[in-house]
């Protein structure tokens, strides 16, 4: 299996089309099986790793920073061959400027982050969310010294509403500082609003667009059951997180729509998971989505996706079945 590059965004970085997600490692899964699974996605051709510095995901303060730790661990004597992710703006500590994209934190963050990656830089340095308590100015300037002083290469953000990442870069152009050159969205069949502002923004401005949760937090795996509780040790009813993403997926009207996309993959012949990332790759604003796994095994599928050939007219079916997604409550 051969994963292909692609151009990240305006810039003249190459990534593979596919990225690796981390925020399941250090509490839904111990490190010497994210170590396996690093191993099986890089051995399959993924040179993009993607983390934060409050993960992992249903952790508590007392988990923070522990999946960097684990990912620097695995980086040495290797960390030249990949390109490599983090971001900061959650709750790292109990002080107040412990969080947010005040000057203060990122200049704090960014630091950190590296002592626990045990590298001198960071490819893509991200806001994990949005801050409106703090100037963007102050977190453009911010961002803009740790770029000038070599600890990232690049700097982009996560969960963003697209009138706020276009004030953005108008006010880095303004001021003549690091601009955004990527977006770290939500993406699924399951969840489209981006295709209404944000990815337009996207494809105007050049950006790279790296979407989590392709898999719906694995309800489009098919393995969930309508009318069940949530499985323990599952994305679900992980620490702090599983109510978060059962808010976000766990209803009947996502199990139905699941119920139809398996009788589509059923008819075309591939499993739903497959199916559902190839959906997600076939959108030409996509760069390269973010695969989440807490089993090396999980990757079996979505590693086959990049070579699967989504035909013209099952895109189309898979497009009108989940075009309400494309209209939902917010953009969390």
């Amino acid at each position: 299996m051969a994963i292909p590059k692609i151009q990240f965004g305006r810039t003249g970085l190459k990534v593979s089309r596919l990225a690796l997600g981390t925020m399941t490692f250090g509490l839904q899964t111990e490190e010497s099986v994210a170590k396996r699974i690093l191993d099986k996605a890089t051995d399959g051709g993924i040179n993009f790793l993607d983390t934060a510095d409050v993960y992992p995901l249903g952790g508590t303060l007392d988990t923070v920073g522990r999946t960097e730790e684990i990912v620097g661990r695995w980086l040495q004597g290797r960390r030249q061959h990949y390109v490599v992710a983090t971001k900061a703006v959650g709750v790292t500590g109990p002080n107040d400027w412990d969080k947010g994209a005040s000057r203060k934190h990122l200049l704090d963050a960014i630091d950190i982050s590296l002592k626990r990656l045990q590298t001198d830089y960071v490819d893509l340095y991200q806001l994990h969310s949005d801050d409106d308590n703090t100037p963007l100015d102050e977190t453009i300037e911010a961002l803009d010294v740790i770029v000038k002083s070599g600890r990232a290469r690049y700097v982009g953000v996560s969960n963003f509403l697209a009138w706020r990442l276009a004030t953005a870069l108008g006010r880095a152009d303004f001021l003549r500082l690091t601009r955004f050159i990527s977006v770290q969205p939500r993406y699924s069949l399951l969840f489209r609003e981006i295709e209404r502002e944000l990815l337009p923004l996207c494809q105007a401005e050049s950006l790279a667009v790296i979407p989590y949760n392709p898999l719906a937090g694995g309800l489009l795996t098919g393995k969930h059951k309508a009318g069940s509780a949530p499985a323990e040790g599952t994305r679900f009813t992980l620490g702090t997180a599983g109510g978060r993403y059962q808010d976000r997926y766990w209803n009947d009207r996502a199990f139905e729509t699941v119920a139809q996309l398996g009788k589509l993959a059923d008819q075309a012949g591939v499993p739903l998971t497959r199916l559902a990332l190839a959906w997600v790759l076939a959108n030409p604003l996509i760069t390269a989505p973010l695969l989440g796994a807490s089993k090396p095994e999980q990757l079996d599928e979505t590693l086959a996706a990049v070579d699967y050939k989504l035909d013209a007219d099952l895109k189309a079916e898979l497009d009108k079945l989940t075009h309400e997604y494309r209209y939902g409550d917010s953009v969390r």
